[in-house]
């Protein structure tokens, strides 16, 4: 038997976008891609030659039809799900013009935490844990769920 090939990682951009009284959008994955119908921040794989902000604004601008200002990289965190090892590269948010417009047929939810949207895709959790420590909140995966 030969050992398997490591797996590669999947760079992906990811935008935690943040109202001023502290709301997060999440969307819902679309229908025929993996986790269909899990909330998750809005966002998707760089593509050859992107920065994680290109990525991000591209991104953004083909899912929710909005351009985005300012996003610099917050955290780096990875997960391994079965269809993929992904690098998530996490950028605040805070400014952004356009209408929303859910263009992938996917759901969005403005959230406080608690999170009252569920299931929530489990490589945000550790995201959302550190955006509800800043608050001085908890947060559990099963609150919602």
């Amino acid at each position: 038997m030969t050992p398997e090939a490591p797996r590669k990682h999947t760079e992906v951009a990811v935008g935690i976008l943040l109202r001023d009284d502290g709301a997060m959008l999440l969307s819902t994955r679309p229908p025929g891609k993996p986790y269909a119908g899990y909330w998750e921040f809005p966002g998707g794989k760089l593509e050859a030659g992107e920065t994680v902000e290109q990525a991000l604004r591209r991104e953004l601008i083909e899912e929710l039809g909005v351009t985005i200002g300012p996003a610099a990289v917050w955290k780096v965190t990875e997960h391994d799900y079965p269809h993929a090892l992904v690098r998530l590269h996490w950028c605040k948010v805070r400014e952004w013009t356009g209408d929303f417009e859910m263009r992938e047929g996917q759901s969005m939810a403005w959230q406080q935490m608690p999170l009252t949207v569920a299931p929530v895709l489990p490589g945000a959790y550790p995201v959302l844990e550190w955006l509800a420590a800043e608050r001085g909140l908890q947060f559990s995966p099963g609150a919602a769920e």
